[in-house]
Order: C-alpha cells, then structure tokens, then sequence
C-alpha cells in the first residue's frame, strides 16, 4: 500500500533538478534574511530539514562551521551532493530520512531551517517536537514557508488549488496554527516577517509536472472564485497569483 511518504518521494524524486533551477526556490527575501541572520554564527552546525535541492544549505554552507542537509528523496540529495561538489562546498553532507523521525542526537545542532517543506510533512506537530528535541539549549529554529491567510473561504481556495497542482501537498498551515505548532513544542518565538510571493502559473504546474486534466481543473476553480477572493491572491488572466509567506525565527531555552 502506498503512503503519503511514498507519494512524497515520487513527487521530488522525478524533480529534483527543476527546484534546483526554480527561481522561486534559489531567491528570495527569506534568504537575504537568512543570510544576515548566519553571519555571526560561524562555529555553528545547522540542519537543512527537507532540503530540497538544497537551496538553504548552499547559502548556510558559505557561514556556518557545518550543514546537514536532510530529506525523504534520495534524488534531491543526490542533486544536492552534486551541487555542493561543483560548488566546492566541502562542509555540507546529506541524510536521508523522514521529518517526523529526524536520525540525530538530543541537542545535536545550534540551528535548524525548514524552507518550503513544512507543509509536505505528514505529521507537523510531531516533526516540530523532534526538531525541539535536537536542537541545542538556546538554539534557534527558523520556519520559511507559504501560510494560508486564516478566512477559510481563503483558506479553502488555496488548499485547493494546491492539492490538485500536488497530490503530495498537506497544508500551508495558517499563522496561529504555526505559532500552536511552535509554542507547544517548546520554542519561543523571536521575530516573524511577511511577505508575499507571486506564482507563475506556467511554472508552477511544469514544476510538478501536473496532469492536464488537473491543470483544466485548477483554472476553472480560479475562473469561478469569488471576487474577493481573486483581489486577496491577486488573481491574474494566466493563472498566475500572489500567496503570503512567513518566516518565522524561533530558540530554544536554555
């Protein structure tokens, strides 16, 4: 039988090297913002949780003493290996495995960054508890990731053209479900910053290589929307729109 993990695989696996190329996913304010916050922390060892094609740890490798770039598919790692070889990135390593079950020790790293993968993961409160349980006293926790705007008309809309562009897709989670998810783990919130990110329609299906039957379904599910809710995402005649981001950085008490 097949499980969410499964799909998850598939789903990256087949496509690793488009998100090494996305321009979504290799720029960025949320990694201007990333970089500035490295910047002093040389000695540190940071894990990439759900790495992708590794865009988080490139940039980490350039401050931080060493990255850990983590993942469910082989296939992006091994983009990611590659990547770090060609770049002459010596201090990265990868490690496969799965978000709710992270393979580290208690304490084992000063930072930890999850980057557009959160709302892919199976179960996100368990994974936040195990990224509370391996990251150092006074350690931080920093969380990039598309958040749903709350109202559930809006709410709705956007999972759902979400879920048909990816079967793997769970949920982007709203700002308040982020800080439950957060808090309750164990983490103290230090500063949150927004911004908005515009979707190219034609990329963003090509990315995952969507179905034409479920792309002809996303566009008459945006032709049908409300108008307000065409205004919020900023609804444009290509099917491209514009969905709010969080980043949200975190520590661990001492």
């Amino acid at each position: 039988m097949a499980t969410h993990h499964d799909n998850v695989k598939q789903q990256f696996g087949e496509q690793a090297n488009a998100y090494l190329t996305s321009k979504v996913h290799a720029q960025g304010p949320d990694l201007e913002y990333l970089s500035n916050l490295l910047i002093p922390h040389s000695e540190a060892s940071l894990l990439d949780m759900g790495c992708g094609a590794g865009h988080v740890s490139f940039i980490a490798a350039k401050y931080v003493k060493h990255v850990t770039a983590y993942d469910l598919s082989n296939e992006m790692l091994s983009v990611v290996a590659q990547t770090a070889k060609e770049r002459g990135l010596q201090n990265i390593t990868v490690k496969q495995g799965y978000a709710e079950y992270p393979p580290f020790a208690d304490n084992q790293f000063d930072i930890v960054v999850s980057r557009y993968s959160a709302h892919h993961w199976h179960d996100v409160g368990k994974s936040i508890r195990q990224l509370h349980r391996i990251t150092k006293p006074g350690g931080k926790l920093i969380i990039m990731d598309v958040v749903s705007p709350g109202h559930p008309v809006l709410d709705v809309w956007l999972q759902t053209v979400e879920a048909l562009r990816d079967t793997s897709h769970v949920r982007d989670y709203t700002p308040g479900e982020w800080l439950t998810f957060l808090t309750e783990a164990g983490f103290i919130i230090n500063n949150i910053a927004r911004h908005r990110l515009t979707l190219s329609f034609d990329t963003w299906v090509k990315r995952m290589r969507t179905p034409e039957q479920l792309i002809e379904a996303i566009r008459i599910y945006q032709e049908t929307a409300a108008d307000d809710t065409k205004s919020y995402f900023e609804l444009q005649a290509d099917g491209s729109f514009t969905t709010d981001m969080m980043i949200i950085e975190t520590k661990k008490a001492i």
